[in-house]
């Protein structure tokens, strides 16, 4: 019995050459933006100017203006900063992660989730900022000489490690994220036809030529870089986890937390990289480059994280049971049966049961679907730190302190404001840099063996040759690969053809 091996399909559609994807990417930035663009930039900016003046206010008045009080004392603003970081985890792991494990498919959505990343963490970071109440004084936190003596940080709060774990996660994602775009700038430098568009990105390119020095100090750097922010996906949220479960507090006190909130971060990143990658597909007209392959292998990630974050909630309550601790039982009774039992079904509902559906190949390949799934996971996975921290606390050992958690319009001002600013950043990032790695694209443009087979592949014809007149004077067909060696047969001709050319000139031994 015959069985003939399945042709993967290609990660670039429609017989792309080196030129198309230069064009393709440098469009948007070398075109005029279109409608969309301004309206989805202005509702964004709006909406963010709304948060800023939410902030102004509450800078002015004091955090009063929140929904806390005496026995919630954490609430909507760790919540938003732990949701934050959580989704600016996605961009380093496609682009650190994935690059060591040799991932082709990533290099078509590595320069928008890095993006994605930095742009999370600065609004993550700013949550810090506002929870002081002065944020003039935000550099307090950091260990540096002062003028006020005594006043030192202390070394051995998991909120200060907090500082150091962000600060380094921000400043190597931003380095890797810039070192890729820089052949990418030279491009555009290129082909800039204005005096003020050649000069910034003469100046953001700095000085590339394309040598081979440049391409291996190039190479060198990304593997570097690479191997310093992969610890850094773990690190990062398993610090994070620490600020709750270095506490006493039921529900909070557990080891879990570390691996599971690292599990939940790249399960919400995913999610928010799949919602704006199918926006900026659709926007750009990029669908040669991101394509169901793509939105297929991140919809598996979403399912294999969200199977590892349902694990999880089955084992906190399972540990909550087994140990026997009264306090700890009634912590997860109280969130499944409590006031708040509503926030524990969305986490539920969101995290666990609708990752699942990934399992149907039809369902994990509809670009609507998947649309609507990452949505509803990053509302589960901010239900899922909301529940944590305020069910955790709302109801103590004192019956007679327990109180309910609302937030004020502050509260959510502030959480939409930075949505505003974050989709505006992001927006502003696809109208004047390159989205794809054009650079990266261009090694991974290769014709499906399928073309081949059915004599459809550019320059083919029923001979198994090449038409000359298929691929235009200057340009390199794709689906030649240059740095094959020649096939045996013609290297054997070529050496009998110099043996024979040697014995006519009597120079043969």
């Amino acid at each position: 019995m015959h069985k003939e091996s399945a042709i993967r399909e290609p990660l670039i559609l429609g017989h792309k050459t080196y030129s198309d994807i230069t064009e393709d990417v440098c469009a948007p930035i070398e075109g005029k933006a279109p409608r969309a663009w301004y309206i989805m930039f202005g509702v964004s900016l709006l909406v963010g100017l709304y948060g800023i003046g939410c902030i102004i206010y509450l800078l002015g008045t004091g955090i009063g203006t929140w929904g806390l009080n005496k026995t919630v004392e954490w609430a909507w603003d760790i919540t938003n900063f732990v949701w934050w970081v959580g989704i600016g985890h996605a961009g380093t792991l496609i682009s650190a992660v994935l690059l060591l494990f040799r991932q082709r498919w990533r290099m078509a959505i590595n320069r928008s989730a890095e993006a994605m990343t930095i742009f999370a963490v600065f609004m993550a970071g700013l949550f810090p900022l506002i929870h002081m109440g002065r944020l003039w004084v935000g550099y307090w936190v950091l260990p540096i000489p002062n003028e006020f003596g005594s006043l030192w940080v202390n070394f051995n709060s998991p909120l200060l490690w907090d500082v150091f774990a962000i600060s380094t996660y921000l400043t190597v994602s931003v380095v890797f994220w810039y070192i890729g775009l820089i052949p990418d700038f030279a491009t555009i430098r290129d082909r800039a036809k204005g005096a003020v568009s050649k000069k910034m990105y003469g100046i953001l390119s700095f000085g590339w030529s394309g040598r081979a020095k440049h391409w291996n100090r190039f190479e060198i750097v990304s593997l570097v870089l690479a191997g310093l922010a992969t610890p850094l996906v773990f690190s990062v949220h398993s610090i994070v986890s620490f600020d709750f479960a270095t506490s006493v507090i039921p529900g909070w006190h557990t080891t879990i937390f570390p691996p599971y909130f690292v599990a939940g971060a790249v399960f919400s990143g995913f999610a928010m990289v799949q919602t704006l990658l199918l926006i900026l597909r659709k926007g750009m007209k990029l669908e040669a480059y991101i394509h169901t392959k793509h939105v297929e292998y991140m919809n598996i990630v979403i399912m294999v994280t969200g199977s590892i974050v349902g694990v999880a909630y089955l084992t906190e309550l399972f540990i909550s049971w087994y140990s026997g601790v009264e306090y700890e039982s009634y912590a997860f009774i109280n969130r499944a049966t409590g006031p708040y039992w509503w926030a524990y079904a969305s986490m539920m509902t969101c995290n666990v049961i609708s990752p699942q559906l990934m399992w149907f190949k039809k369902l994990r390949t509809s670009l609507l679907f998947t649309f609507f799934i990452s949505i509803v996971v990053n509302i589960g996975m901010w239900f899922e730190r909301f529940v944590i921290i305020v069910t955790s606390i709302h109801q103590d050992y004192l019956p007679s302190s327990w109180s309910m958690f609302y937030p004020t319009w502050v509260d959510i001002g502030v959480f939409i404001g930075t949505i505003g600013i974050f989709f505006a950043f992001y927006l502003a990032f696809a109208r004047y840099f390159p989205v794809l790695a054009i650079a990266e694209l261009k090694t991974i443009v290769k014709i499906s063996g399928q073309s081949y087979k059915d004599g459809t592949a550019p320059g083919y014809d029923d001979h198994g040759g090449g038409s000359d007149s298929a691929v235009p004077y200057g340009e390199v067909s794709p689906e030649v690969d240059t740095d094959t060696p020649p096939d045996d047969s013609i290297k054997n001709e070529t050496e009998d053809n110099n043996e024979n050319t040697d014995d006519s000139s009597g120079s043969n031994e």
